[in-house]
């Protein structure tokens, strides 16, 4: 039996978008390794008002980690669904088929979880990410990655035969609202943590456990759960001893060694204060300097 000849563009879709996924790579591991070893990013205005101000901005990192690593991971594996078809040998046309329309399938849902990805990303870029005069941003690469994530959908799409197109329409519509809800929900929690961490009381919360501060207190303490509110979201970033045995990670016999009778009680180099303190007292008592 005759193996059907492939139609040209389906046959060059695939190498033409793994060598788009190999650019991409690359971009995004450049990014990466300037990004970690603090170095100026070629192409970038050092004045603020390029794509200097957008890697550097809150929405080019989730929780700290730069969104060019997944860039990065997201490239190698369309890279690798693009080539793995060109690699397989089957001797039967029909498994082979089989194969590449389940690769292409998976590729399919893969680089529209990207390209919806990117679209909000331009969409911040355009819209949300100012200089400080007020002006809209430009990235270089930020754009690069958005036409090469659109190329690789696109190749991808008029690259291969689908038996039902309704159910691609589905699908994508299913994986697009899903990664962009995920998207927003993301950065919203991570601006409510930014904005906790850059609080009076988020940088008095660093401090005192920077400086070795400590409270010490009990789970069933009113005044220790209104010590704690004082804080606010920053609450969770108190150096907290729990005294009693019934409380979460207790260390009894650490608040023992330090002769604590009442609660809470902080120990602030090396000094102990009983009782509940305002954000004001901690921080004299503490030497905080930063700002308020």
């Amino acid at each position: 039996m005759l193996k059907r000849a492939e139609p040209p563009l389906h046959v060059w879709s695939r190498p033409v978008m793994t060598v788009l996924a190999a650019i991409g790579f690359g971009i995004t591991s450049y990014l990466t390794v300037t990004h970690f070893g603090n170095e100026q990013v070629a192409l970038c205005d050092a004045e603020g008002a390029g794509c200097d101000l957008v890697l550097s901005s809150e929405w080019a990192k989730i929780f700290g980690i730069p969104l060019t690593i997944f860039g990065a991971l997201g490239y190698l594996v369309v890279a690798g669904l693009a080539i793995a078809p060109l690699l397989w040998k089957q001797e039967s046309p029909k498994q082979q088929d089989r194969r590449k329309r389940q690769v292409a399938f998976l590729l399919f849902m893969v680089s529209t979880a990207m390209l919806v990805f990117s679209g909000y990303l331009i969409y911040l870029i355009a819209f949300v990410i100012r200089t400080a005069e007020g002006e809209a941003t430009f990235c270089l690469y930020c754009l690069s990655s958005a036409v090469l994530v659109t190329g690789i959908w696109l190749l991808n799409l008029a690259g291969n035969d689908w038996d039902d197109v309704g159910q691609l329409f589905f699908v994508g519509t299913l994986i697009g609202v899903v990664v962009l809800t995920a998207t927003v929900g993301v950065y919203a929690m991570q601006r409510q943590f930014l904005a906790t961490n850059e609080s009076f009381a988020g940088r008095l919360a660093q401090h005192l456990k920077v400086t070795e501060s400590q409270m010490f207190g009990t789970f069933w303490c009113p005044h220790c759960r209104d010590q704690k509110q004082r804080f606010g979201g920053a609450a969770a970033q108190i150096p907290y001893v729990e005294c009693d045995p019934r409380g979460e990670n207790p260390q009894v016999q650490l608040c023992r060694s330090q002769g604590i009778e009442g609660y809470p009680t902080w120990k602030i180099k090396g000094n102990f204060y009983a009782g509940d303190r305002s954000l004001e007292e901690l921080a004299q008592l503490s030497g905080y300097q930063g700002a308020r």
